[in-house]
């Protein structure tokens, strides 16, 4: 008889602990991220090259980390950062130097996210709207072709604010659960997008 009440007993005190984190107000995580970007070289948007290379193609494996708040069942506020990775180098030739660049992009970024009202307690599908501060930190090397002046490096930081989106499913279980997630926002014009595998802890 001892034995049957413990076994209540522990799996009333799992039942609650569950209803408890399936309402967590709090939420935090991190994963690892797939970017696309098209990044322009800083300083040449508007190029004063003869020819060459004025912007940079480039797809990174990195990370990312977020955490939220989520005071109703339906809608969320969460604030992220991505780090987008590093591109580099690019090259630009012009009448006098030969330019090379290597770029490293990321971006802090806040959303609303509305969660759809499907009979699943242990899946959410999302989509989120908000904006995106994105930084992009270049360095420029240029290599003159006939000295002097000698060769010269600078660094400059471009930043910007845009609307960003995205897409998303998630699974959890108790406090621990796993996001496969789709974004997007603009950079100097150019569409840059985020494919992420996250796993995350209600608190």
């Amino acid at each position: 008889m001892r034995r049957h009440m413990l076994l209540m007993v522990l799996a009333l005190g799992a039942t609650a602990a569950r209803a408890d984190n399936d309402n967590a107000l709090f939420y935090l995580g991190a994963g690892g991220t797939k970017s696309w970007l098209t990044q322009p070289i800083a300083g040449y948007e508007e190029t004063d090259f003869a020819r060459g290379r004025t912007s940079q193609n480039f797809t990174n494996n990195s990370w990312k980390a977020f955490a939220g708040v989520r005071p109703l069942k339906w809608l969320a506020a969460e604030v992220e950062y991505i780090d987008l990775g590093r591109a580099g180098p690019g090259y630009g030739l012009g009448n006098e130097a030969v330019t090379t660049t290597h770029n490293h992009s990321s971006t802090w970024a806040a959303y609303a996210v509305g969660f759809l009202p499907l009979p699943l307690p242990l899946v959410d599908v999302y989509g989120k709207i908000g904006l995106a501060r994105w930084r992009i930190n270049s360095s420029i090397s240029n290599s003159y072709f006939y000295p002097p002046p000698a060769p010269s490096t600078n660094s400059i930081v471009s930043t910007g604010v845009d609307f960003a989106w995205g897409v998303g499913v998630q699974a959890h279980i108790s406090i621990v659960g796993v996001r496969l997630e789709y974004e997007g926002f603009t950079v100097y014009g150019n569409v840059a997008t985020v494919a992420s595998l996250s796993a995350f802890l209600n608190l």
